[in-house]
């Protein structure tokens, strides 16, 4: 049983990476096409750039997310290590809606105008 939560933590820890990983690349291929578009002078080049980099930092987010769920499940639950992960996963849930507000304009639950 130790050997798989040696394991885990691992599985954790490189998803904590990926996570990491995903925001700097995206950070990085945001300002990559900002530069870009400023260069061919479009209008809408602060908004792709706050778009393109808020989709990479809500994905980065939902990954983080998830390997904090998996180092809680790993440890022994005491509700000091639950509520930890409780505040967590809050923190990082409002911002992902506010991330997620500010790149579509709308709350997830409401319905797209475009589709409509």
């Amino acid at each position: 049983m130790e050997d798989i939560k040696i394991y885990v933590e691992y599985i954790s820890k490189i998803v904590e990476g990926i996570g990491v990983l995903t925001i700097f690349l995206g950070a990085l291929y945001s300002l990559f096409i900002f530069m870009i578009s400023v260069f061919k002078k479009k209008d809408s080049s602060y908004i792709l750039l706050r778009q393109s980099l808020g989709k990479s930092i809500l994905l980065g987010l939902e990954i983080l997310i998830a390997a904090d769920i998996m180092a809680t499940v790993v440890t022994d639950p005491t509700m000091k290590s639950v509520t930890i992960l409780g505040v967590i996963v809050l923190i990082r849930t409002f911002l992902s809606l506010s991330l997620q507000v500010e790149v579509e304009g709308r709350f997830p639950w409401q319905k797209d105008p475009k589709k409509v």
